[in-house]
């Protein structure tokens, strides 16, 4: 393993641009069912074989369905229709595990907790779409327990960076505003988008809030509770940032012309948008195009040896591990790169950014070295939390 310091003068821009997308939005709802499966896909293969087994099922695509929305009712007329596709172990001994079970099981049981105002078993038809992994992969995989150390079965790239820009505070918070204000407010849906700009030291949030229309009785109960949330979360996100923070809510209404935000279940996926595994949130909740990022999705690959979803949690780990613990470090950017077939915990490179009050790199390089290697000497570590599912990952 190579590691690389390289010093960077903290981020600064006149303009920066963060979004985030809340549980009902249709992407979300991929990465969250395709982690779902990948989790107990896990516990199976650890109850019926004392090992997880090679898996990675990180493929998912939701078909919008249609719907009728109404003030004090409405209904879906075409169920929304979610495709689980990926490579996994599939059967002991000629014997079919039971993998639909656990994709409807499991699927329903996230969309029961997470969307109050969607019904899986009316709403949503499951395709399992789950066949075994390629020969070579699969063995691959199967080394890794013999040598006491899982190889990469990928070539792939994790990101992190620490510590959050106040912007990219503001929108998680704005986030988890709109997370509490949905448990309490039935008319608003868990289908939320905030884009937050930051222009020189000026703050604006765009929020797309999916309303309810059982929960409202008219045109004017919908624009009084809208007027309500844009207040509620200029109010929070103001007290955030310790500086005003305007907030637009459901940009696109036409009221006049009859044209709101109102949905059947509290996610567009009933009828106005699809979506996909990987199209959402990095593994630190956020879309931040001002910053280090990787196309991988993590949500659905095996949390053994894919490189792909173990390196992007740990990178953001270790750049917030640097700034935390090392003095001087004021920021750090982490980008790591396996080689398929190598030990998991031993990347080809780790390429560390980082912000230091002094530039001195030399003084700061023992720590920063034995910081690397202790975080990724934590990866089975990560394994047991990612299957305890106490790991953020979208």
């Amino acid at each position: 393993m190579e590691i690389v310091l390289e010093h960077k003068p903290p981020f600064d821009s006149q303009v920066e641009l963060v979004e985030h997308k809340g549980p009902g939005h249709p992407d979300t709802i991929c990465d969250a069912l395709a982690e779902a499966l990948s989790v107990r896909l896990s516990r199976l293969y650890l109850e019926r074989f004392g090992a997880v087994l090679h898996h990675n099922v990180d493929k998912a695509l939701l078909r919008g369905g249609q719907a009728r929305p109404a003030f004090g009712g409405g209904e879906v007329v075409a169920p929304i229709e979610l495709f689980l596709c990926g490579r996994a172990v599939v059967e002991d001994r000629g014997e079919p595990l039971p993998i639909e079970e656990l994709v409807i099981e499991g699927s329903r049981s996230w969309l029961t907790e997470h969307l109050h105002a969607l019904d899986p078993l009316r709403h949503v038809v499951f395709h399992t779409l789950l066949r075994p992994g390629s020969p070579d992969l699969v063995g691959l995989f199967d080394t890794g327990p013999k040598t006491h150390r899982p190889l990469a079965n990928d070539t792939s790239i994790g990101v992190g960076f620490a510590p959050h820009s106040l912007l990219e505070r503001v929108v998680l918070h704005a986030a988890k505003r709109l997370g509490e204000l949905a448990r309490k407010h039935p008319e608003l849906g868990e289908d939320v988008k905030v884009m937050g700009v930051r222009q020189g030291q000026a703050l604006h949030l765009t929020v797309a809030c999916a309303f309810v229309g059982a929960h409202l009785e008219d045109a004017n109960a919908y624009l009084e509770r809208k007027a309500f949330l844009a207040k509620e979360l200029a109010a929070s996100s103001s007290a955030e940032a310790g500086r005003p923070v305007t907030v637009e809510v459901n940009a696109a209404d036409d009221a006049a012309h009859g044209k709101l935000y109102l949905t059947v279940t509290g996610t567009s996926a009933e009828g106005g948008d699809d979506g996909q595994v990987g199209r959402g949130n990095r593994v630190n909740g956020l879309i931040t195009p001002y910053r280090p990022m990787s196309l991988e999705a993590a949500a659905g690959k095996n949390p053994i040896s894919h490189v792909g979803k173990l390196y992007g949690v740990v990178a953001h780990q270790l750049a917030a591990d640097l700034v935390r613990t090392v003095p001087g470090v004021r920021e750090a950017a982490v980008r790591m790169v396996s080689c398929i077939g190598q030990p998991v915990d031993d990347p080809r490179v780790v390429h560390v950014e980082l912000g230091l009050a002094d530039g001195d790199l030399a003084r700061v390089r023992p720590a920063v070295e034995e910081r690397v290697r202790l975080q990724l000497s934590g990866l089975a570590d990560l394994t047991w939390r990612i299957l305890e599912e106490a790991v953020r990952l979208f």
